[in-house]
């Protein structure tokens, strides 16, 4: 089972893909850091813990490596930073769509997989099939989600092939 902290962005694409609750059937843990919650989801989404989201107290430390990497890295938001430190310090993968969050995890070495990553493994777990996979990208395009379609459009003609 693998610890993997979540931005906002992750599950508010899962969730229009309407795969929140199958999300949490895969054999990982899903975290956020606590302030993230709270300033992002629990208005909007204050079911995910109830799901097997569990929500993560910011130690010091990892608060404090949230502002080194504002430093270093001024785009992304501070509730993105801290879950990159999160996941940083828990030495686990940090899953988020935003291109700016997700370089700045590469420079900073912490391995970083994103939507196509999540929904591929709800087939290969089989928790999901291809059709509801193609529908769940259907409807992530209808709600005009920033992925990188053309990358979608290869996910989706591989997996076809290897059925």
């Amino acid at each position: 089972m693998t610890l993997l902290i979540s931005d906002a962005n992750i599950l508010i694409d899962i969730e229009i893909a309407g795969l929140i609750r199958e999300m949490f059937q895969l054999p990982d843990t899903f975290a956020v850091p606590d302030i993230l919650f709270l300033e992002e989801l629990v208005d909007h989404h204050p079911e995910l813990p109830g799901y097997g989201l569990r929500i993560m107290r910011l130690a010091s430390d990892v608060v404090e490596e949230a502002i080194r990497l504002r430093e270093r890295h001024l785009h992304p938001s501070m509730n993105d930073l801290f879950a990159l430190a999160l996941a940083k310090h828990e030495q686990c993968p940090l899953l988020s769509g935003d291109r700016r969050l997700r370089n700045a995890a590469t420079q900073e070495q912490v391995s970083v997989r994103g939507t196509l990553w999540l929904l591929e493994s709800l087939v290969q777990h089989e928790i999901i099939t291809l059709v509801r996979l193609e529908t769940a990208y259907e409807r992530l395009r209808a709600e005009h989600r920033r992925l990188p379609w053309d990358e979608v459009t290869r996910q989706l003609n591989r997996l076809r092939k290897s059925r």
